[in-house]
């Protein structure tokens, strides 16, 4: 028997402010509870990690029928709408005490959470490595699917 630890490999592939909370709260989570955790942050993810993107992530209430804002799709194309539901959702999670993104990231860091920055994604989206967080590794898939491959958990959130 190993004393090996438990292994948490999520991807991150959404920049909305409302899908910026689930990875980072399993991996705060798993990390607490002694867990090595990583998160692969590729396509609109890597805004999660991004310097100057961070603080300013948005939530659509289009297509979205679970969102703050329970609107028809027309009137959640009026200008103002995606500032509404940002709003409300910022809200939420003020009143629940809950950090901002920023603080979860800073929490994640100081647990030991690994981040990993999709190289390949990071060319599409024209993000450059110092556009990024520090303590981000930039990772191709292969070098990803490595830490993946010993996880106990793996999610695509």
């Amino acid at each position: 028997m190993t004393d090996r630890k438990r292994r948490l490999a999520l991807v991150a592939s959404k920049g909305t402010l409302d899908q910026a909370y689930p990875p980072l709260i399993l991996a705060t989570t798993a990390a607490s509870l002694g867990w090595e955790a990583g998160i692969y942050f590729t396509f609109f993810g890597l805004d999660i990690v991004h310097k100057e993107r961070m603080g300013k992530l948005k939530m659509s209430p289009i297509a979205n029928p679970a969102g703050p804002l329970q609107v028809p799709t027309l009137i959640g194309a009026i200008p103002g709408a995606t500032a509404a539901a940002t709003a409300v959702m910022s809200k939420w999670m003020d009143d629940a005490k809950m950090p901002s993104v920023a603080e979860f990231v800073d929490m994640a860091q100081g647990l030991g959470v690994r981040f990993f920055a999709c190289a390949t994604t990071m060319g599409v989206m024209h993000v450059d490595e110092t556009d990024l967080i520090e303590g981000c590794e930039i990772a191709g898939a292969t070098a990803f699917l490595d830490f993946a491959a010993d996880a106990d958990v793996q999610l695509f959130v």
